[in-house]
């Protein structure tokens, strides 16, 4: 058992060939953008583990859900299951922005990612869902 979780359907080795298939099969700047946000989530916390869930989507995983990796035509969409409960001094929160529970990022083609500071909310996102209950 990996420190991010019970193992469960969806997890560990095949949820990665998963995601390795599903950037391939993009062919674009959506599979290019996932795989650097993939990278740059395994980077900021080795014990992440994958999921793939809801038909298609990745998702990352230490303490409960941490965020997903939704791809559209337009963007590709970083959901942060507990993001209105992360400082974000940064701004990249740009979606979703409404809503008591949930941020996200949406990343289009040609923008860059500031690794630094989404490496800081990600990490954030694992101390906020491993914090002990008081």
């Amino acid at each position: 058992m990996k420190k991010g979780g019970a193992k469960g359907a969806g997890e560990g080795d095949s949820a990665a060939r998963l995601i390795d298939a599903k950037i391939a099969e993009l062919g674009d700047w959506r599979g290019e953008v996932l795989a650097r946000i993939r990278g740059i989530i395994r980077k900021a916390d080795p014990d992440m583990v994958e999921a793939w869930k809801w038909r298609g989507v990745p998702v990352w995983l230490h303490g409960g859900i941490i965020c997903t990796g939704e791809t559209y035509k337009a963007a590709v969409k970083m959901t942060f299951a507990k993001g209105a409960s992360l400082a974000d001094p940064s701004g990249l929160f740009n979606a979703s922005l409404d809503g008591n529970t949930r941020r996200a990022i949406d990343i289009h083609a040609g923008e860059m990612i500031d690794e630094t500071a989404l490496t800081e909310l990600i990490r954030a996102a694992v101390a906020l869902n491993t914090a002990k209950k008081r």
